[in-house]
């Protein structure tokens, strides 16, 4: 199958500036983002493939080589590829997690959690995680799952979890070296990254990776300390307190800065992304806002009408049930579902009547089904 034209992709013209493609990407991508379309396979490829495009169309030489050559550009052995993100962008080559990598480096997880979801915690940049980005880097960022009740979605709740994570050692105050003295690296001269060139078909290939010497830290220890090998880091288990605000959904994620591991050589720590789960409820299914129970009730409450009541995730509700109710009518708690993030609104409960059918009867109960049975009922 022929791959789409990369402006096709983004909606723009092939003479678009590069403000304009990043904006349209930035449009889509926020769109058919996984975590706002979970599940949504559709979603997922429309997701791939405008990353896929813009990593291409935001390079001023990919974008040459693209213009002149097409898709061949990066096909085949020679067609070099994305340093860091698959094999290339024939296809298969650049998946929806090199998409999702590439994604976050781009705009960073903060910036992602406020476009997607409209709420998110601080406005520091980033340029990814990791240190590998020439002495500059900061720690990794770490991901934890934290599973939430209904009860807790919908009051908002403060979780305090435990994270495991790289700290700076004590032994060496985080230099890594006995003496706390380190010295500039003699293979990437203190950038932290060395340079890989390559020719190809289509010209010089420059590719970039983190100093194998340094490992990206742009500086090195002669006299390693012995507690944490002279990497300045150790493991270590720490509590974080993350406020929940009321509203929010299953994929949904919190960026709590500084709460990943430390940085080396003294670098910023990483930031800690706490996302969201449902918990399965054992009254109540969600759908977006609005909350949906069954209620079970007879013939003669159906038949004579009755009043139930309904316990909603904050109380109790008297509900009145009209004579001759039938099975499967819906009923509208208006306001008693789910808030939205920031207050803008409440869904509904939606109480599901289904008519019980006894699956035993006594002798009496038979006698008086059997008479109204012979009344047409």
């Amino acid at each position: 199958m022929a791959k789409a034209d990369y402006y096709e992709t983004l909606g723009v013209s092939k003479n678009a500036s590069d403000d304009d493609i990043k904006k349209a990407y930035r449009k889509l991508a926020v769109m058919y983002h996984p975590d706002k379309n979970p599940g949504d396979k559709p979603a997922e490829e429309k997701f791939r493939q405008a990353t896929e495009a813009y990593e291409v169309l935001k390079d001023e030489k990919k974008r040459a080589q693209y213009d002149k050559f097409g898709h061949a550009a990066f096909e085949g052995p020679q067609g070099g590829g994305y340093g860091g993100y698959g094999g290339g962008f024939g296809g298969a080559g650049f998946d929806l997690s090199d998409a999702l990598r590439a994604f976050m480096n781009d705009f960073g997880a903060e910036s992602i959690f406020g476009d997607l979801f409209g709420f998110g915690s601080n406005s520091r940049g980033r340029r990814g995680s990791g240190s590998s980005y020439g002495g500059v880097g900061k720690g990794n960022d770490l991901q934890v799952r934290l599973g939430l009740t209904l009860e807790e979605i919908s009051a908002g709740v403060k979780k305090t979890i435990k994270v495991k994570r790289l700290d700076r050692c004590s032994d060496c105050g985080g230099s890594g070296s006995k003496s706390g003295r380190r010295s500039t690296c003699s293979k990437c001269g203190g950038s932290g990254r060395v340079r890989h060139v390559s020719n190809s078909f289509f010209g010089q290939m420059i590719q970039e990776s983190a100093c194998p010497l340094c490992k990206g830290d742009g500086q090195v220890v002669s006299d390693p300390c012995h507690a944490c090998s002279g990497s300045g880091l150790r493991q270590t288990e720490t509590t974080v307190t993350v406020d929940i605000p009321a509203g929010v959904s299953e994929g949904n994620y919190i960026t709590v800065p500084e709460k990943g591991d430390a940085g080396r050589g003294g670098r910023p720590s990483g930031d800690l992304i706490v996302i969201i789960q449902e918990k399965q409820h054992d009254v109540f299914t969600r759908h977006g806002l609005d909350l949906i129970c069954d209620l079970k009730i007879t013939f003669s409450e159906a038949a004579l009408g009755c009043s139930k009541i309904i316990e909603t995730l904050e109380n109790k509700v008297n509900l009145k049930i009209p004579n001759g109710t039938q099975s499967g009518k819906v009923f509208k708690l208006k306001s008693k579902g789910l808030p939205a993030l920031h207050n803008r609104g409440r869904g509904d409960l939606l109480v599901r009547v289904t008519v019980y059918t006894p699956e035993k009867l006594g002798r009496q109960e038979k006698e008086l089904l059997e008479k109204l049975a012979e009344l047409g009922l």
